[in-house]
């Protein structure tokens, strides 16, 4: 049965770092053998289908594309890939009113497993007042009035003890709306 997948990267292309063009970012994807391949923005994001009957396909796409990123570009780049409908859930259950916020208020931490709410006990909430996060299924929802460049909570929110033993990535709200689109496509 063919499935539509979406592929975060993380910590592609800053700073004129770790550069994996997004055309060959499409070729390479393509040549693991997936279709209707699509990406948006130059953060590391893809929109594709596969065939795959792995009895954990999330993981073992985003192993494969790993592989092949290394193999391609000789750096490493963990990788998240999510089935579409799971995405679209995430979305749904935002716990905030994505629909009157702007987009760079909001953002998406996806997770490669579950989060415990116990990891983040030493964090006030009311003293990041009115930053806000829920955590949602693998996910953390971040409500950032002044938006991430000025958020104290996200800086508190990146320490690395938080997610030890995960991979984590975020997206602003317009790229989660723009890649639940192009997964419907």
């Amino acid at each position: 049965m063919t499935t539509t997948y979406v592929a975060l990267l993380r910590g592609i292309n800053v700073g004129g770092h770790r550069k994996v063009p997004m055309a060959e970012l499409r070729a390479l994807l393509t040549g693991l053998g997936h279709g209707r391949v699509r990406t948006y923005l130059q953060s590391g994001n893809a929109v594709f289908t596969s065939d795959s009957d792995d009895e954990d396909p999330e993981n073992a796409l985003a192993t494969a594309l790993e592989r092949a990123i290394e193999e391609r570009f000789g750096f490493t780049v963990d990788c998240l890939v999510r089935n579409a409908a799971y995405l679209r859930a995430v979305a749904d259950a935002c716990p905030f009113p994505a629909g009157t916020l702007e987009g760079r208020q909001l953002h998406l931490t996806c997770f490669s497993g579950p989060v415990a709410p116990e990891r983040f006990a030493s964090l006030d909430p009311a003293g990041y007042l009115p930053e806000e996060f829920r955590l949602g299924d693998r996910a953390l929802y971040l409500y950032a009035p002044d938006g991430l460049g000025r958020s104290k909570l996200a800086e508190a929110l990146a320490r690395p003890a938080l997610f030890k033993g995960l991979t984590a990535t975020s997206r602003n709200w317009n790229t989660v709306v723009k890649l639940v689109e192009l997964s419907r496509d």
